[in-house]
């Protein structure tokens, strides 16, 4: 039997820890710094309130619910998902007020009625998305193309052939611009490009495939998106998997090109495997030492993801509010070159307010709700992000006002902040980047560390910063493609 570690108990280490459960020859066990799993998927309370602090919706969810399948245990045992009919309504300068439909016919009339574009130029749209999604899906979601194997068997017969079709070489926002007159559509489909901390003005328009994956169902679980890392925990400790939670590993100890366990707490602990649930740049800076800082370099060269400044309040009212709202700022070009250039939080935020009340009524008292407000942000390079979160509040209090008419003033009766520093201590991302490197180049995919070390036998990577990115399905995914290599290639 192969002993294996695992650094963080996030989605994505809590997934490879569970389908390496399920081969027999591997004993598994979880090293977690904080006192409880979840990563960036944990929990805040402020009082009586209480906030999903990363994550708050779901897609994809077949990709949990085949997680719990492939246990033998019934997903919706552990989980249940609601559907949201409305999963974001979004809120314009000029006073436009756009409810984007989960349906995509409901959709395409939206656009009518609001816009002034044709429903069908959606349309058209979708069909683009869903195409890139057909072409792309087995390999760069659920595959891994850093394995020339893999590549073999998972990509689909026509994508070499139909390369164009994927759209590489545009970048998303002329993209989105080619199918419609209305600018107010342009900056809703480029919002998607923050979704893995990118700038949309320079990703390449492959991420148009994102529109797609929320066509398909946008949810959220019963209890919360702490739900879900709640879940794995139980059955993860129904399989027998040891969890060290409040243990923070201090070193990765390789011998010649091969793991051969972890330090922690002064603590040498034998094992012929090691997967990496923590931000690759930290995993290469922190845990393996100076002869592999190398590993790191090409992370000292390549553009982080952004970052976010996020607030939590509770709010002595109740409003109008869907559960997931989005005020646009004015000039949205300008925005993330004051993110990416800059390195400033936006005079004019795009500001997202998540009210998870609407779903989990006990998240704070009768009569109130509950706001988780986030603004995009630049990665910490040594900002002064108290002022900064200062006047980014003052901001976001006169944009709400502004544009929903509602003063908030002695409303807030209970509030705590996070800013990159914060995110960054709390959940070992590396300047507090949300998700590794920033896809701001076409070849970023290819770019994003692989799950299986060259370089070091018996090294592996998981999580938002590992291939295939950020979000939970993706996190879930990592973390599955993960073990799958493990048992390729470190076979009892």
């Amino acid at each position: 039997m192969k002993r294996c570690a695992v650094v963080g108990a996030g989605i994505a280490g809590l997934s490879a820890a569970l389908y390496l459960s399920r081969d027999p020859g591997f004993q598994v066990e979880v090293f977690e710094k904080n006192g409880s799993p979840g990563g960036k998927a944990g929990v805040l309370s402020v009082g009586d309130f209480h906030f999903d602090s990363g994550p708050t919706i779901v897609t994809l969810p077949f990709v949990l619910e085949d997680l719990f399948s492939s246990l033998g245990e019934d997903p919706a045992a552990r989980l249940q998902f609601i559907k949201l009919e409305i999963p974001c309504r979004y809120y314009y300068p000029d006073g436009t007020v756009f409810k984007a439909y989960a349906d995509p016919e409901r959709l395409c009339g939206e656009i009518g009625e609001v816009f002034r574009d044709d429903p069908e130029s959606m349309r058209r749209y979708l069909a683009y998305s869903r195409n890139i999604y057909d072409l792309t899906s087995e390999l760069f979601l659920f595959g891994s193309f850093h394995e020339w194997r893999r590549i073999r068997r998972a990509a689909p017969q026509g994508l070499w052939s139909s390369f164009k079709k994927i759209d590489p070489f545009r970048t998303m926002h002329d993209a989105n611009r080619s199918f419609f007159r209305d600018k107010r559509i342009v900056q809703f489909l480029d919002r998607y490009a923050t979704y893995n901390g990118s700038d949309p003005y320079r990703a390449p328009a492959t991420l148009n495939v994102i529109p797609h994956v929320e066509q398909l169902g946008v949810y959220v679980p019963r209890g919360g998106i702490r739900a879900i890392p709640r879940a794995m925990h139980e059955a993860a400790r129904k399989r027998n998997i040891v969890f060290h939670l409040g243990t923070r590993v201090d070193r990765i100890r390789i011998e010649g090109n091969r793991v051969r366990g972890i330090l922690t707490g002064g603590t040498f602990r034998a094992y012929d495997v090691v997967v990496s649930n923590a931000d690759v740049r930290t995993t290469y800076l922190d845990l393996l030492g100076e002869r592999f800082s190398l590993g790191s370099l090409k992370y000292r060269h390549l553009e982080p993801s952004s970052s976010a400044v996020i607030f939590y309040w509770g709010i002595a009212n109740r409003t109008p509010l869907e559960m997931h709202n989005i005020l646009f700022s004015s000039d949205y070009r300008r925005e993330f070159r004051e993110i990416f250039f800059r390195r400033l939080c936006p005079e004019d935020p795009t500001v997202y307010i998540h009210i998870s009340q609407r779903y989990c009524p006990g998240d704070c008292p009768e009569g109130m709700e509950n706001w988780y407000v986030m603004v995009n942000a630049p990665w910490d390079s040594g900002q002064d992000w108290r002022r900064e979160a200062g006047r980014l509040r003052a901001r976001i209090l006169e944009k709400i006002k502004k544009t929903l008419q509602l003063d908030l003033g002695g409303l807030i009766v209970a509030e705590k902040f996070h800013t990159p520093p914060d995110i960054a201590r709390q959940t070992s991302s590396a300047l507090g980047s949300l998700y590794g490197i920033s896809s701001n180049r076409r070849i970023s995919a290819f770019l994003r560390q692989g799950n299986r070390s060259g370089r070091i036998r018996g090294l592996y990577f998981c999580g938002g910063s590992a291939h295939p990115g950020g979000g939970v399905p993706l996190c879930v995914l990592s973390g599955k493609i993960t073990a799958e290599l493990v048992r390729e290639h470190e076979r009892c």
